[in-house]
Order: structure tokens, then C-alpha cells, then sequence
């Protein structure tokens, strides 16, 4: 099935007015802030938080300009923490491109991320909604706290789905979460109205990290990341965290756990962390917790979404997320 088209249906106009007003936001004159944006421009994606935002507005009143730019503001602000991210953790690739750090230097890269986070915040300015310029400011800082949060983690002996959950609302969840509730507010949704759509946001950004981490545990061409990335990368995610949990008595693995947070794990070692994860269940145990969040999700489109086109489209659009393959 061709999950984007159908979710794309009913703001299939608005949507392309998007596509290029982001483009043109993503591009300044000459030199090397010119090279490097059009550099980001190329990587393309998917634009699903937009999208989501767009189809909330549609879902209250309808796409307005205040939505447009809120809708810029926010990606640019999601642009902007990904290329600051890279330098963070040294990554050479993003969405099977060279990195901004790798193509140019970390230098420029950070330098890069605060010319796009400014252009964030004078889109977001074009609302004159003060609400919204808060929300998109709020947005930030808890990114950058979900990121501290997660690097605190590495060192936390403590292996807990509830510090699991914290992190991904903080770095995944509350994207979405602010795409939905933009997305109200710039229809003019009350409060009520406004407060349901973020919850809708939270479960779906949360189902999404869910799924993003059981890939961890499968070694494809399509998802384009090696079989324990994450491992290698410090992080242990829902998964392995319930497989732990759950036999105690694996000290073990319990051992190999402590060497991912240590960042002393070998590729050997995650191997057999990876196997074990698999035997004791943990790849089921997260379908199970991303499909309860998916249900959560599927009741809020049965409740508060009428018009039949968009119910359809936001229906594909939680089936795109959990049965996605990359």
C-alpha cells in the first residue's frame, strides 16, 4: 500500500505550497551558508511532522498561513537539532548522505544549526501568535534536555523502562506532540481540542521511537543501520531493557548491559546481547507496548476527527508508523 499518498490526500495542495516554502527557507545567497544549506536541502525526508501538523489544522478549521509558518518553524527547528546532533555524536552519514560535520567540519556544522534554529524562530514569529512562538520555544529546550537527559542516562546504572519512556518523549514524542497541538492552535482550536490533539501527537511520537528501536535488533539494507547500532552508541532501548528485567538472573548479560552504558561493548558482545533480547521476548514485548499506544492513538481519530477523508488519511497514517520498514 502507498501509505504517503493516501496520508497526503486531503493536503495534497497545502502540502506542496509547503514543499516550497521550506525550500526557499532553506536558501540565502551566496558563499558558504549557501553551499552548506543546499547541502541540507538535498537530504529531502519525508516531512511527516508537517504533515501531521497540516492535517490537525485541517481536522479543526483548515491550513492557514499561521499553520504554514508554524509548520517551517518547526522543521526548520527539527533541521537544526539533527545537524547539531551529528557533531554530538560524531555521525558521518544522516538519511544516507554525508553529514554536514563530515562534508564540511563540526565548525561549520554548528555554526550551520544556529543559522537554520534562527530562521526557526523569525518563520515562527510570522504567526503574531504568542501561544504557538512558545510552544516552538518550549519545543527547544526540551530537545536539548531529552539529549542531556539520554547522554546522563549512558551513566545511570539503573536499567528502567520508566528513564526509557523519559528520554522519548524528550528527544521523538514531543515533536509530534507540538506538531498536533500547533496544528490545532493555528486553526483556532480550544483549548480542550487542543490538548487532545497532543496527547495524539505524544502516543503517536512515541509508537514511532518504538518501532525505530525494534529495527535495532534487525540487520537490513532497507532501514540503512547496522544490527546494534544503538548498543554500539551507549543506548539501551525497550527491547533489551524488558529482556533484562524480566531474567535477572542473567547476570551475564546484565554485565554485557553495563559494558553498552561504558561504551566498552564489541561487536561479538552486542551480537549475543542482540540474540538474547530476541529469546526472551523483548521484540514482542515492545509490539505489544507500541500497539497499546497505537489504540490510544486510533481512538482519538474515532472520537475527535468527523470529516471521513482525513480519518482515512490519519488512519494511514498510524498504520504507516507501526508497520513501517525504515
Amino acid at each position: 500500500m502507498d501509505y504517503l499518498s493516501l496520508i497526503k490526500q486531503p493536503i495534497a495542495q497545502e502540502f506542496n505550497e509547503f514543499t516550497e516554502l521550506f525550500s526557499q527557507s532553506l536558501t540565502y545567497g551566496d558563499g558558504l551558508v549557501s553551499d552548506v544549506l543546499s547541502h541540507i536541502r538535498q537530504r529531502g525526508g519525508k516531512r511527516m511532522r508537517p504533515i501531521l501538523m497540516q492535517l490537525i489544522a485541517k481536522n479543526y478549521g483548515g491550513v492557514t498561513k499561521v499553520t504554514q509558518s508554524s509548520a517551517i518553524g518547526l522543521e526548520l527547528l527539527h533541521t537544526a537539532s539533527l545537524v547539531h546532533d551529528d557533531v554530538v555524536d560524531e555521525s558521518e552519514e544522516r538519511r544516507g548522505q554525508a553529514s554536514v560535520n563530515a562534508s564540511y567540519n563540526n565548525k561549520v556544522a554548528v555554526l550551520t544549526g544556529d543559522f537554520i534554529l534562527s530562521t526557526a524562530l523569525l518563520h515562527v514569529s510570522y504567526t503574531n501568535d504568542r501561544r504557538i512562538i512558545e510552544n516552538l520555544a518550549e519545543l527547544g529546550r526540551t530537545l536539548a534536555s531529552g539529549e542531556l537527559l539520554q547522554l546522563q542516562n549512558i551513566s545511570n546504572q539503573e536499567i528502567s523502562e520508566e528513564i526509557y519512556y523519559d528520554v522519548i518523549r524528550q528527544k521523538t514524542a514531543v515533536l509530534f506532540e507540538s506538531c498536533a497541538s500547533i496544528g490545532a492552535m493555528s486553526a483556532g482550536a480550544t483549548d480542550e481540542e487542543v490538548a487532545q490533539a497532543a496527547e495524539f501527537g505524544r502516543n503517536l511520537g512515541i509508537m514511532f521511537q518504538i518501532r525505530d528501536d525494534i529495527f535495532d535488533y534487525y540487520d537490513s539494507k532497507e532501514i540503512g543501520k547496522p544490527t546494534g547500532n544503538d548498543m554500539a552508541e551507549g543506548k539501551l532501548t525497550l527491547p533489551v531493557i524488558y529482556a533484562l528485567n524480566q531474567n535477572p538472573q542473567y547476570e551475564s548479560m546484565m554485565t554485557l548491559a553495563r559494558k553498552v552504558k561504558a561504551g566498552t561493548i564489541n561487536a561479538d558482545e552486542i551480537a549475543v546481547l542482540v540474540e538474547f533480547t530476541k529469546e526472551c521476548g523483548g521484540i514482542e514485548y515492545a509490539e505489544k507496548r507500541m500497539n497499546d499506544f497505537y489504540l490510544k492513538a486510533q481512538s482519538y481519530i474515532e472520537k475527535a476527527v468527523n470529516d471521513e477523508a482525513l480519518r482515512t488519511s490519519l488512519t494511514a497514517y498510524i498504520d504507516y508508523v507501526i508497520k513501517r520498514k525504515k
